[in-house]
């Protein structure tokens, strides 16, 4: 436990958004049958810095691999995983059962980043009381029970916009300290309450932006 902590502290925000990338370009390794990777391949095939791999793998590693010659790619994955606790799954409720909300659920890949959804909930009768690839879509007024009798700490919002921060604040009252919001609004929220937003119209405008950019430079 010691040493996750001292890792947690050394390590940024931005290396954790790496970690994902990592995690998969080594079990694509470990299904090829490689034993051993160094920094500078994986720095290469994923078309990042050296040094910031290097630095990024020492933090979590618990293994006796050196950055150059070479990290085992089991235990590497293992402590990675134990690292980020996708070895330890986390409960999750949904709110929102429309057609984002559906498509959440439906998502098999989950439970591979410790992530279990175990309900979803909904406002609209006509969808409370359905299964959704095995999760019960549970009236909204069933929320707070829930979250308190299994001890919940991840919400997963998936509602319109307008109806988001009644969510989020719905979610925080149940004990919930996590937030993973996909509703393109800001929501607000206590400091001690973490929230990733997931906006989908601010990433299009991001790739309609290069698109438009590169049109333009063919032209010029």
């Amino acid at each position: 436990m010691k040493e996750k902590k001292e890792a947690s502290v050394s390590i940024s925000a931005q290396a954790l958004r790496r970690m994902p990338y990592y995690l998969h370009f080594l079990k694509k390794l470990q299904l090829e049958g490689r034993s051993v990777v160094a920094a500078p391949e994986i720095a290469g095939s994923l078309k990042l810095n050296e040094v910031q791999v290097r630095k990024d793998l020492a933090a979590v590693s618990k293994s006796k691999g050196k950055p150059r010659s070479g990290f085992p790619v089991s235990e590497l994955i293992e402590n990675m995983e134990e690292f980020l606790g996708y070895r330890n799954i986390d409960d999750a409720v949904l709110v929102g059962a429309g057609s984002l909300g559906r498509a959440l659920l439906s998502y098999k890949g989950f439970a591979s980043y410790g992530l279990n959804v175990v309900a979803a909930f909904d406002l609209d009768d006509s969808v409370v009381g359905s299964e959704i690839c095995g999760k019960v879509v549970l009236p909204a007024s069933k929320l707070c029970d829930m979250c308190r009798r299994l001890g919940i700490n991840i919400g997963i919002i998936a509602v319109p916009a307008d109806q988001a921060q009644e969510v989020c604040d719905t979610l925080v009252s149940c004990g919930v300290l996590a937030i993973w919001n996909f509703a393109p609004v800001h929501l607000s929220t206590p400091d001690n309450i973490l929230v990733q937003n997931e906006n989908m119209a601010a990433s299009l405008a991001m790739l309609s932006k290069h698109l438009r950019d590169s049109f333009d430079r063919q032209r010029d």
